[in-house]
């Protein structure tokens, strides 16, 4: 229900960034089809965002966690330090414990995935409105679970480099190693991380929020 004024109820105010139209009308539709809601603006891509709260005054932006121009991170950030009346819920394509703990660290209050049921994401805006909280329980456990970072500091060089598509020699000219040297701690990391090769190594520390 909305907040209560007196005799009159105030509806939330919300924004929608999501930059697939079909996601984002069926996010309107379902927003709006709630009595104590109202979607104010909804934009496409992350730079329209900042500007649309600061015109319209949601009380929360519901944010696709990969939004072009600016991720969904990036744009929670932003809110937060140029707009903090507007609240941010999160929602992920592929939600990990990583992605949740990045959503937190990046001051987000909700964080859920796309195939949430409608009756559960439209709870969760009442709780971001409200200022508390808005994650999956069995997603949360998952991320307290989730192991601690095993990897050192270059190993976590090595494997951003790894990600932006770098070889072997390229990673040794950027951090000053050896060839052979890089190798040893490709071999480290695939053996801390299980993984089957680096893309998977990338793929592995990135769902942990190791990235």
């Amino acid at each position: 229900m909305g907040v209560r004024t007196g005799e009159r109820s105030v509806l939330i105010g919300i924004l929608i960034a999501e930059h697939l139209p079909l996601i984002r009308r069926g996010l309107v539709a379902t927003l709006e089809n709630e009595a104590d809601m109202k979607v104010v603006a909804d934009v496409a891509t992350g730079g329209e965002v900042l500007p649309a709260v600061l015109r319209h005054a949601p009380e929360t932006a519901v944010v696709d966690f990969d939004l072009p121009d600016a991720d969904g991170l990036t744009t929670a950030l932003r809110l937060h330090e140029e707009a903090p009346g507007c609240r941010v819920l999160l929602l992920s394509r592929d939600p990990s414990p990583g992605r949740l703990r990045r959503a937190l660290a990046a001051h987000a209050l909700g964080f859920m995935g796309l195939e949430v049921a409608p009756e559960r994401l439209a709870e969760g805006v009442r709780q971001v409105a409200a200022g508390r909280r808005a994650v999956d329980s069995e997603l949360a456990v998952a991320a307290l679970r989730s192991a601690e970072n095993p990897l050192t500091r270059r190993e976590l060089d090595v494997l951003r480099l790894v990600a932006r598509g770098a070889g072997s020699d390229e990673i040794a000219d950027r951090l000053f190693l050896s060839v052979g040297t890089v190798r040893n701690h490709l071999s480290r990391i695939m053996c801390k991380t299980q993984a089957r090769n680096r893309l998977d190594a990338v793929r592995v520390a990135g769902d942990a929020g190791w990235l």
